[in-house]
């Protein structure tokens, strides 16, 4: 049996010192709305917490879909690079980026240079996306839909060349025999988020799983639990499933802080999977919460 972990959208803080230098763009609306709400909704010494229960999983691999940081500012990123040593070494850890990583257009130097390793292809490099990475029976394939956008905005896009390398990528795969993992921060399928911060393309991304199809697909962004499927080749049905902040210690049951334990075993019949996922209890503790129909 293979074992992932998946968790999103830790959001660390608290946030360095800025300058007015820094804010003088989209980043002093972000700052905002720290301030204002986000500060007071992500708990760090329960993300340890998380952290600790997920290692006690003992998962032999472990997926994170972004939102390290919160305002993308070049000091938050070598904070985020030592959490993730923590969480595992980039051969343990496979990462894709969120909207609040590449919150603005300089976000990106900072992504490239402190979150590189933990986003390496099969190769041993970064090279972009999407990127593979072979884990026992799991073929884990990175794509990013993290791009700076305007204020107010929170919304992903693939564009046309990324998707073509997924088309391929795909392809390729559905022919080894291999568990095809999908990890991306925005959900993404039509409708999966409110306007102003969906996925732009969508409606292409599941033109994609209709064609190639795929074993399983995560994603984060919207701080809930959610479990949808889309539509794959020869009447296949391939799920797609959300997971909370693991940080959040505010809201409903589905925003509480939480993620999620795939199994995979192999069987005569092909790969199957199983999940359940854990997270923060009404009494304050960590542990089993239910099980994910796929």
């Amino acid at each position: 049996m293979f074992r992932l972990a998946h968790f999103s959208d830790p959001h660390i803080g608290p946030l360095p010192s800025v300058s007015f230098r820094d804010l003088a763009s989209k980043r002093m609306v972000g700052y905002l709305n720290w301030r204002r709400s986000r500060m007071l909704a992500h708990d760090m010494p329960l993300l340890s917490r998380m952290i600790a229960d997920i290692h006690a999983q003992h998962p032999d691999h472990i997926a994170c879909t972004g939102d390290l940081v919160n305002i993308g500012l070049h000091s938050e990123f070598e904070p985020a690079a030592r959490f993730l040593s923590e969480v595992g070494s980039p051969e343990l850890v496979s990462l894709v980026p969120g909207n609040h990583d590449a919150y603005v257009r300089s976000s990106q130097v900072s992504i490239d240079r402190f979150l590189g390793p933990w986003m390496q292809s099969e190769s041993g490099r970064y090279e972009g996306f999407p990127y593979i990475r072979l884990k026992g029976p799991v073929a884990l394939i990175g794509l990013s839909s993290a791009l700076p956008t305007f204020a107010l905005l929170a919304t992903g896009t693939l564009g046309a060349a990324q998707r073509r390398r997924f088309s391929e990528v795909l392809d390729f795969l559905g022919n080894q025999k291999l568990a095809r993992v999908i990890m991306i921060h925005h959900p993404p399928y039509r409708g999966g988020a409110t306007l102003g911060r969906q996925l732009t393309d969508a409606a292409a991304f599941e033109d994609i799983i209709a064609q190639y199809g795929a074993e399983l697909v995560l994603h984060g962004h919207n701080h809930a639990v959610s479990t949808t499927h889309l539509d794959g080749p020869r009447g296949t049905c391939v799920p797609v499933v959300g997971v909370p902040s693991i940080s959040a210690i505010r809201g409903s049951k589905t925003h509480r802080a939480g993620y999620h334990i795939f199994d995979f075993e192999m069987k005569d019949t092909g790969i199957s999977i199983s999940a359940h996922a854990r997270g923060l209890l009404d009494n304050d503790e960590i542990g089993f919460i239910n099980p994910i129909s796929l």
